[in-house]
């Protein structure tokens, strides 16, 4: 099939590497425009652009796709790019643009999403931290015919996988954008033979998007949902505390935790004990023993490493991160 991709991040990249495995002509890949990361705030190409690139594909990075909005020669020249593909579908993973109806009505065959959710659970921008934040039990891929709506459409194939404890959202990620790809595989060669299902109302659920202050610990919550929020937002934004002794005081990254239960009334946020086996902490409902943290500046080291460098004792009490 002519194939438009529309995607950015090493999720998107992993599908535009299956469906390109297995011979569909990729005639035009749209991603975001190039933005500054790492230390040198250098201007970073996307994932899926430098597959594109690296494999000739034509690439096109509009701001907008609104003709009638903030960048109207950006949506322009898109729409010129899209009428001249000439494609029979195309499929949309994180991309980071909403598609005006213009766009979905151009292929053949409309727009396919790649969706790390099992729809219409956690419909939006994060549904992988959402998912592990929230406890779930499972989660997976939905491919999903796109309509104006904010992932409303029609589902067209899913497929779950379980949420095991360990899983962070790198983890997840990797295993979702795997599935991901074989799904849009599979799903390509059933165009116009699909019996598209319409989403239940019922258990419709919002993945918004993550931000960085929702990084802060807040002792009085639970361990367990301290612990989940620990692999939710791995890699980002981190779960943060305030840490201090008698000479530092620093806002310290937790990178891994678990929930225990724990027997003292001492006040939430009081250490409750800090060695080799992590450093653990009160909670509202038990305990939260870390047992992976980074300093400022540092690398992600074990309790034992970090106690050694920044000692803590059993009856202080942390505070919430600045």
């Amino acid at each position: 099939m002519r194939v438009i991709f529309a995607g950015t991040p090493e999720f998107a990249s992993i599908a535009l590497a299956q469906l390109h495995a297995v011979g569909h002509e990729m005639v035009l890949v749209m991603t975001q425009p190039d933005r500054p990361a790492g230390r040198g705030m250098k201007l970073q190409a996307s994932a899926v652009k430098q597959f594109a690139l690296a494999h000739d594909i034509a690439v096109a990075q509009p701001r907008s796709l609104r003709l009638d909005g903030k960048f109207p020669l950006d949506a322009q020249a898109a729409q010129t790019a899209i009428a001249q593909a000439q494609a029979d579908v195309m499929i949309v993973a994180a991309y980071g643009l909403i598609l005006p109806q213009w766009v979905l009505d151009a292929p053949r065959h409309g727009c396919l999403n790649i969706h790390a959710s099992l729809l219409p659970r956690w419909r939006g921008a994060a549904p992988i931290h959402r998912a592990i934040e929230a406890g779930d039990a499972r989660t997976g891929v939905t491919i999903m015919q796109m309509d104006a709506g904010l992932d409303t459409g029609d589902m067209l194939l899913s497929q779950g996988l379980p949420i095991e404890s360990t899983d962070t959202t790198a983890a997840l990620h990797d295993k979702l954008a795997d599935l991901g790809g074989r799904l849009i595989v599979q799903a390509l060669t059933q165009v116009g033979q699909f019996q598209p299902q319409v989403q239940p109302s019922e258990g419709v659920t919002y993945a918004h998007k993550i931000e960085k202050t929702e990084a802060s610990v807040d002792w009085s919550w639970p361990a367990a949902v301290i612990a989940r929020r620990v692999r939710a937002f791995d890699p980002f934004p981190g779960v943060s505390c305030g840490m201090h002794n008698v000479t530092i005081a620093e806002t310290v990254k937790l990178w891994q935790a678990q929930a225990e239960p724990r027997t003292s009334d001492l006040s939430p946020g009081t250490v409750l004990s800090a060695d080799a086996q992590g450093l653990c902490v009160a909670c509202g409902q038990g305990a939260l023993r870390i047992t992976q943290l980074q300093r400022p500046g540092g690398k992600r080291i074990s309790a034992a490493d970090f106690l050694r460098g920044f000692p803590l004792h059993p009856g202080q009490s942390l505070v919430a991160a600045a």
